[in-house]
């Protein structure tokens, strides 16, 4: 008969318990654990639940294996298993002793940091991988998904823009207006809350895209960075933003932390 059939492992946890889960799993690849069944109890904050949880552990003689940061409720798990003759096992009790003594600083009791850590993370890198791919108009089909759209002619920081707001979690979108051709429709019906449009001092773009040809080895002088054609591009960009009531944000002489800044608060994200 196979040792581990039919048996149980009650995970408590006052946060998600999935990593606690995810080493549990670790270790019960380890044994022949055929029929073997991990039930997971999260959020587990409250006496009650602990009484709870413990009555239907006891039901199946489950082995319990915690990990709550609170040491009154920890304390209450441990003297619960011994009183209902289950064995039970403190997976961050002994790790947050040890760490207390080496930083010499209590722990904070807060439950769930670590899911809260994962969660900004994976967030932050879901956001930078929809604003790489939705950069300078790639993709129009998923504007809708983003958090932010941006808006400019060329050379008014968009890209650098998206990319910090990015790394603070926001999906970002950037949309170039080039002369001569239509904006894509999918931008016109997007909610005004969530677009913002960039425009920069016509002196400074003349100077930003004469450089730029320069680094590419041609003629500063094209008409890409003309005075009177920058001068024009401006302003109809600004009537465009003005008719579609967009917020518009000058870049000019601005730090892309000051501009990312003022663009969260013009859409209030702040």
């Amino acid at each position: 008969m196979n040792p581990t059939s039919d048996k149980t492992v009650f995970l408590l946890s006052d946060a998600t318990g999935e990593t606690a889960e995810k080493m549990i799993s670790a270790a019960l690849t380890q044994f022949r654990r055929q029929g073997t069944r991990i039930r997971r109890i999260s959020h587990v904050r409250s006496k009650g639940q602990v009484y709870e949880a413990l009555d239907a552990a006891a039901q199946c003689r489950a082995l319990v294996i915690y990990t709550i940061v609170n040491r009154e409720l920890s304390r209450l798990v441990h003297d619960e298993c011994e009183a209902l003759g289950l064995t039970s096992v403190d997976i961050i009790t002994p790790l947050l002793m040890r760490c207390s003594e080496f930083f010499g600083m209590s722990p904070t009791e807060i439950p769930g940091l670590l899911h809260n850590v994962d969660e900004a993370y994976f967030r932050r890198i879901d956001a930078v991988e929809f604003t790489v791919r939705n950069d300078d108009g790639q993709e129009t089909r998923f504007l809708n998904k983003a958090d932010i759209v941006l808006v400019g002619v060329s050379r008014t920081s968009k890209t650098p823009l998206s990319m910090y707001l990015a790394h603070q979690g926001y999906k970002v979108a950037n949309i170039p207006l080039v002369s001569g051709i239509e904006p894509p429709p999918e931008l016109l019906h997007l909610e005004h809350s969530r677009v913002a449009g960039l425009v920069i001092q016509p002196e400074r773009l003349v100077e930003l895209r004469a450089a730029r040809l320069k680094n590419l080895g041609q003629d500063p002088r094209r008409a890409y960075a003309d005075f009177e054609q920058v001068e024009t591009e401006l302003k109809v960009a600004r009537q465009f933003f003005r008719r579609q009531k967009w917020p518009i944000i000058d870049v000019t002489g601005k730090a892309v932390e000051e501009t990312a800044n003022e663009v969260l608060v013009k859409l209030k994200f702040k």
